[in-house]
């Protein structure tokens, strides 16, 4: 799993296990381990009201209501969005192949491309 933040918008990207485990278990966390502390990062789904986030003891936490969740894993939505009281932007996507292969990347685990399938030739 990704997070991108940045200014008042957080962006989660998730791998194609990832997406299964969260629609099946109802959880996926991940961490970034910096030298003197952790940054966790976590999305979940249950009985929410809305897609929403938090940040507390070094976690963010995204939060998303179970009904949008339900078959994701086998549809073709790409992802969800939503923006909370405090104007924060919250898009939980399925994580896409680069279009470019990239060095030193494992896109293995991540959704085919769909622009890749597109015929470029005029």
């Amino acid at each position: 799993m990704k997070i991108r933040i940045s200014g008042n918008s957080l962006r989660l990207r998730m791998s194609q296990n990832e997406v299964n485990e969260f629609v099946s278990y109802g959880h996926v966390t991940s961490a970034c381990n910096f030298p003197d502390s952790v940054l966790k990062y976590e999305i979940r789904h249950g009985d929410y009201p809305d897609i929403s986030a938090a940040f507390s003891q070094g976690t963010v936490s995204i939060y998303m209501p179970s009904g949008l969740v339900k078959n994701w894993d086998t549809d073709d939505r790409v992802g969800f969005d939503a923006s909370d009281a405090n104007g924060l932007f919250i898009l939980i996507e399925k994580d896409f192949q680069c279009l470019k292969p990239r060095p030193h990347e494992d896109e293995s685990d991540l959704f085919p491309n769909p622009s890749a399938s597109l015929d470029t030739y005029d």
